[in-house]
């Protein structure tokens, strides 16, 4: 794996009495863009969490790089989760200025990832008067505005219109050419067997590899199989 790779090793999460993760091993690669798919309750979006560092496991460690520094992982790492975590009484280019300065990144970068975003026209709006759908292309945007070597999705086409979710295609090809390692969360499985390199299947808290090369209808048939 390269030294700007990601890697879960042995990673387990217990809720409860529930074991959600049970000893998960994952490699993310530069230059590659991962699927990681599965059923509801599966645990995809624990998973990432833990990846990201915005949680911890119950055992097991993630690398970032090769080291298992909490902190630098999170600064290695770009995430966009279900929730946009934006701050809706800033404006866009502030929500991004403010997310540059946390990681110690130009904020000059805000109003190129504005306009990638197609944001560039209401960069000085207040987030709360955005639709769905322009939050979740800002989040997009926030999550690479330290340039992280690691880029982490959880459902990232969800409140898209066609014309977005295009541009979104288009700049995670982009992004996995420049040496991105992505991790990519998606029930589209048309989209996933497009964009993956590869795929991993997460069920019953084990995460299993499938074998390539896939379309639509082998990740139908991997997602759906009994454990």
């Amino acid at each position: 794996m390269s030294p700007t790779g990601l890697r879960a090793q042995s990673v387990s999460k217990r809720l409860g009495r529930r074991e959600v993760l049970d000893g998960v091993d994952l490699q993310l690669d530069p230059g590659e863009i991962s699927a990681l798919l599965g059923a509801n309750g599966a645990g995809k979006t624990t998973l990432l969490r833990i990846l990201a560092g915005l949680a911890l496991p119950s055992a097991g460690r993630v690398t970032v790089g090769g080291a298992a520094d909490r902190r630098g992982a999170r600064r290695a790492v770009g995430y966009v989760g279900h929730e946009t975590m934006l701050y809706g009484a800033l404006s866009a280019e502030e929500n991004l200025r403010f997310a540059a300065r946390l990681y110690g990144a130009d904020p000059t970068r805000a109003r190129t990832l504005l306009d990638a975003a197609e944001l560039g026209g209401v960069a000085d709006q207040r987030v709360d008067s955005f639709s769905r759908g322009m939050r979740q292309r800002l989040a997009l945007a926030r999550a690479q505005v330290h340039g992280p070597a690691v880029l982490l999705l959880d459902e990232p086409f969800n409140a898209l219109d066609a014309r977005s979710a295009a541009a979104l295609e288009a700049t995670l090809v982009s992004l996995r050419d420049a040496g991105t390692a992505i991790c990519l969360v998606s029930h589209d499985l048309d989209r996933a067997a497009r964009l993956a390199d590869r795929a991993w299947v997460l069920r019953r808290g084990r995460c299993a590899p499938v074998p390539g090369p896939f379309d639509r209808v082998a990740l139908e048939r991997v997602v759906g199989a009994d454990p």
